[in-house]
This record gives structure tokens, C-alpha cells and sequence, in this order.
């Protein structure tokens, strides 16, 4: 367990990297064209390399952190069974999309890796080998799943695998006051 932590620590230490990259790169673009009349041209590259980084990197912490978007309504209604068949066959789907990742990337290996930006001259297999990383990890973490389920280590709460952040009942009673 303690290599799964440092991985996504180190996952997440890469999505600030991006971030802090994505921020200062296109800042500094900006002031330097604002006031200097001038650019540094890598500046129009990079964030967006890092901004696909950002995206798949993003997915696998999101994936493990069960944050994804999901709609419940219908899930909610079904007894434990249901939930349970419903969260095997979610399971599978995304494990089918990581192959589908995992293998079109594969297909692309060699196009992507002759092929170079044009101003940073970075051959693109290091832009889009990332989703090797993204189909291979959330792949696991699907296969993973699906052992749990069988072994009956899945709560209840992971069969709906929906945050509700922010979704709060407002109470009427904290609305006492407030203009009519």
C-alpha cells in the first residue's frame, strides 16, 4: 500500500507541476506580449501539453478518489443485488474503454513518436503516452474493483460512487430573516 500512496502523491505532485507550469507560462506570455510588445514562443506549446497531462493524470486520481461524475437517480432505487450487478457491469465498461485507450495509443506508438512539435521540437509520444499511464492504472484499479465485489468487500456507499459535494437540503429554518 505504501507504493500505491506514493504513486498517487506522486501523481498528484505532477498535476500541481502542470498547473504551476500551465500558470506561469501563459501569464508570462501574456505580460510579455501586454507590455514588452514580445512572446516566448515554447509558451504556446507547453501549457498545452500540460494541459493533456493535467486531463489524464487528473482522471486516474479522480478514478481512485471516486470523484467522477455520475447520475444516481435510477441505482438508488434497486435493491443490493442491482446495485451490485449495476457497479460489475460500470466496471467492466471503463475496463473496456482502458483497453480501448491502452491499444489505440499502442497503434499510434510509432506516428507519435516521429512525429515533433514544431517549435519545442518534443516528440509527441511524451504528449500522448500518457494514456498508456491512464488506461493502464484505471485497467487495474477496474480489475481490482471487480475482485472486491466478488469477495463482497464492496460498501454500499462505493456501489452508488456518486459525490454529493455541495448538494446539500437547504434547511428552512436558516432561511429565517432573510428578506421576503
Amino acid at each position: 500500500m505504501k507504493i500505491v500512496d506514493w504513486f498517487f502523491k506522486l501523481c498528484d505532485a505532477v498535476l500541481v507541476l502542470c498547473i504551476s507550469v500551465m500558470l506561469v507560462m501563459v501569464f508570462g506570455n501574456v505580460v510579455l506580449r501586454a507590455f514588452f510588445n514580445s512572446g516566448i514562443d515554447i509558451s504556446e506549446e507547453l501549457p498545452r501539453f500540460m494541459f493533456v497531462w493535467l486531463t489524464f493524470i487528473g482522471a486516474i486520481v479522480a478514478f481512485r478518489e471516486g470523484s467522477h461524475l455520475g447520475v444516481d437517480a435510477l441505482v438508488r432505487l434497486l435493491p443490493r443485488a442491482g446495485k451490485k450487478v449495476c457497479w460489475a457491469i460500470n466496471q467492466v465498461i471503463m475496463l473496456v474503454c482502458c483497453w480501448y485507450i491502452f491499444y489505440g495509443t499502442l497503434l499510434q506508438h510509432d506516428l507519435n513518436a516521429t512525429n515533433y512539435a514544431p517549435v519545442s521540437e518534443i516528440s509527441m509520444i511524451w504528449v500522448y503516452g500518457i494514456t498508456y499511464l491512464t488506461g493502464i492504472v484505471i485497467g487495474i484499479m477496474c480489475i481490482l474493483n471487480l475482485v472486491r465485489l466478488a469477495l463482497g468487500r464492496v460498501t454500499e456507499d462505493e456501489l452508488i460512487q456518486v459525490e454529493e459535494e455541495g448538494m446539500h437540503e437547504v434547511n428552512p429554518n436558516t432561511l429565517k430573516g432573510t428578506a421576503p
